[in-house]
């Protein structure tokens, strides 16, 4: 049987007081509580991971930078990006975190592919590449065996911040979206939709 999942789809919600309640969720869960998914967009800013180094920000600006906890380097969230955050007790499920990373990324291929966009992901570097260029990020922490934090899908957004910065490290590394691949762009909540069917199916909720 499958353990209980809820997904809330949250809107537009401000990164701080939503990181602190996905830690607030994460301290307090027990092995009863009820794994969560995420789904939202985030107003302008820039977060800065475990691995993140000041030398790729290169002019912030007015966006505001949040240093956090999860794995990996800068990068960018803002409103038309789909942010999925995944608090899921991993010992109950059975998967180490690397088969947690690689099913992120296949429910965003297998997302991609449903619009005709044909993605992959890169073994050295993570995330999901449309050939060279990255269209959707990753970056977890786990915690007393259950994760938090997740991913980010450029789908229908403003780009120029990346410029603010060398995303996820890389100088000189493009980012894409989807609305930049497909003739006519994307509905946000349909993608949001189908995102949570992917995750469902490739984590075993289903």
């Amino acid at each position: 049987m499958a353990p209980p999942l809820l997904v809330r789809h949250l809107g537009l919600a401000d990164y701080l007081p939503t990181l602190e309640a996905m830690r607030r969720l994460t301290d307090e869960r027990d092995e009863q509580t009820a794994d969560e998914i995420w789904l939202l967009q985030h107003p302008r800013v820039f977060t800065q991971g475990q691995a993140g180094k000041p030398e790729h920000l290169l002019a912030p600006g007015d966006i505001p930078v949040v240093q956090v906890e999860r794995g990996g380097q800068v990068t960018y969230h803002g409103p038309g990006q789909l942010v999925a955050y995944l608090m899921l007790d991993l010992r109950r499920l059975d998967l180490g975190v690397r088969e947690l990373v690689s099913a992120m990324e296949l429910s965003l291929v297998d997302v991609l592919a449903g619009y005709g966009i044909k993605a992959a992901p890169k073994a050295e570097a993570p995330g999901v590449y449309v050939k060279d260029d990255k269209i959707a990020s990753l970056g977890l922490r786990v915690r007393r065996g259950c994760s938090f934090h997740g991913l980010a899908l450029n789908v229908d957004m403003d780009m120029t911040p990346f410029q603010r910065i060398n995303p996820c490290g890389y100088a000189g590394l493009k980012m894409v979206q989807m609305k930049d691949l497909l003739a006519t762009p994307p509905v946000f909540d349909e993608v949001a939709q189908r995102l949570e069917q992917a995750l469902r199916q490739r984590l075993g909720y289903v």
